[in-house]
């Protein structure tokens, strides 16, 4: 099926953000006195909103004021910081010129907060990515389906002309709550076997391959 948009998750999937998730994440454990966390640690973490990711990474039974301090020490400086080692995946600035040359509506959702989801898809997609909505405290983040909600009005396409593109099983969960097809991709933060095990029915191993599934003919 030709789509009239695609939303894309951000992280782990448009763009490797992780070794600047962890950077922010050991900084703000070592200033609360905490132990840091290992990349592959901080991988397992992330998917659910900022909030959550710092519930995880901080030591069991951490008292909630402390763990909104630590959540503050993280905002803080991944903001100056999240542009140290961040880049879009090979391949996908030709996607998305090639979704916009083909006239497809192109939206981000992310559970990232929504600052920094505007900046990041302002500074490295540009033109290319008009809607970037990311979580805020008056909406519901992933995988309810409030942001996608949002997305497909503001481009004006309906959620059965919609596809959504994420690499964790929370994108999966977001497609099925918001009446989206879904595309699952293998490159970011979740492997092929761990989203054939959450319920993934089509997975793209590269951006090349999901440029085929994306700009296929109308049948």
């Amino acid at each position: 099926m030709r789509y009239d948009a695609v939303i894309f998750d951000l992280d782990g999937t448009l763009l490797n953000t992780l070794d600047d998730l962890a950077a922010a994440v050991n900084a703000a454990l070592t200033a609360c006195g905490y132990p840091t966390r290992t990349l592959d640690e901080v991988r397992a973490f992330v998917g659910n909103g900022v909030a959550k990711l710092i519930h995880r990474a901080v030591p069991a039974g951490t008292a909630p004021e402390e763990e909104a301090r630590c959540l503050e020490r993280f905002r803080a400086h991944y903001l100056v910081h999240m542009r140290d080692q961040t880049a879009p995946y090979s391949g996908i600035l030709p996607l998305l010129d090639a979704l916009q040359q083909a006239g497809i509506a192109v939206a981000v959702v992310s559970n990232k907060f929504d600052a920094a989801v505007k900046e990041l898809c302002r500074d490295y997609f540009g033109p290319r990515v008009p809607v970037a909505l990311g979580e805020s405290p008056s909406v519901r983040k992933k995988p309810a389906p409030d942001t996608v909600f949002a997305a497909l009005r503001a481009l004006d396409v309906p959620a059965d002309r919609a596809v959504y593109v994420g690499d964790s099983d929370v994108d999966i969960e977001t497609a099925r709550n918001a009446g989206t097809a879904c595309i699952s991709v293998s490159w970011g933060f979740r492997d092929s076997a761990f989203l054939h095990a959450h319920g993934a029915s089509c997975i793209a191993d590269t951006p090349q391959a999901l440029a085929t599934l994306l700009l296929a003919p109308e049948a």
